[in-house]
Parts: structure tokens; sequence; C-alpha cells
């Protein structure tokens, strides 16, 4: 598996999203999508990571500065086509690699409250992210979890 950073041009990660898309509209409520498009993914402050294999996308992630202690982690998907291979598993482990190196005190999350994602849910936890209360912009909502991780203290250059 090849991980590379996107500049979303391609027809493929522009499907990618609109699944991603699609799929949180399935199941949350519009006022609790907090999912990126396109356009907002092409933002300066987003960085945007895809998973290839042979020629085929397996999936996304990507990696918001909130500031320049802070980021979050958004638009993560895996590829119908390619659920249960550890993709997820391989794009988290990058983002939060980029994480420290960008020397971010803490990655957070949102994810959705559902039982549909309780796999990602289940996934964050096995790196470490805690539940926490609302960050950024983002207010309590039933139908949203939030998640975060503290990387340590940025160091005084």
């Amino acid at each position: 598996m090849e991980i590379k950073l996107d500049d979303l041009s391609g027809s493929e990660m522009a499907a990618l999203i609109m699944e991603h898309l699609a799929g949180m509209s399935l199941t949350s409520p519009p006022e609790s999508v907090h999912a990126l498009g396109l356009e907002e993914l092409k933002k300066a402050d987003v960085t945007v990571w895809s998973a290839w294999e042979n020629g085929n996308l397996l999936g996304c992630g990507a990696l918001k500065e909130l500031d320049e202690t802070h980021g979050e982690i958004k638009s993560m998907r895996t590829s119908a086509a390619h659920m249960r291979k550890g993709v997820a598993r391989q794009l988290l482990k990058h983002i939060i690699d980029e994480a420290r190196m960008r020397r971010y005190a803490r990655l957070s999350l949102e994810t959705g409250s559902m039982e549909a994602f309780y796999p990602a849910q289940k996934l964050y936890e096995s790196f470490g992210f805690r539940y926490c209360l609302p960050f950024a912009d983002y207010l309590e909502d039933p139908n949203s979890v939030f998640m975060t991780m503290e990387l340590g203290a940025k160091e005084e250059e």
C-alpha cells in the first residue's frame, strides 16, 4: 500500500469523497453531518492523503490544522471495495505520524455516535484516542462522539 499526498484532482478521489458524503447522509441527520466536501478539503489548512495499491484507490484521510498545536482528523474513508484490509489503520497511523512531525500537542476528531460508527470508534481507541467534550466549533450533539489524543506539548523553538 502506498500513501501519498493527494491534490483531489483525480476522478477516483472525487468519487470516494462523494461516497463518503453519501454514507454520512445515510447514517446521520443533516445537521450532524460534519464531513468536508471537495472544495473544503482543498483549503490551505487541510492536507489530504490517499492510499493506493496496484492502481486502485483504497481510501483517504485528511488532517485539518485547527491551530499551531491542535489538528483534527477529517475524511477518513475506506473504499467499499477495500473494507477490512487494514486501510484505515494505515491511514490513521500516517496522519498521527504527520501530526507528531508538525509537533501538534493534540489530535482530535468527531465521528458518529450510531452503531455504524462503532468500528471507527474502536479503531481510534486502539490508537489511544479517548472520548472528550466537543472541541473547536463543535457543539454537544447526541449524534456525534468526540475523541482526542495528547501528542505531547509543542516544544519552544
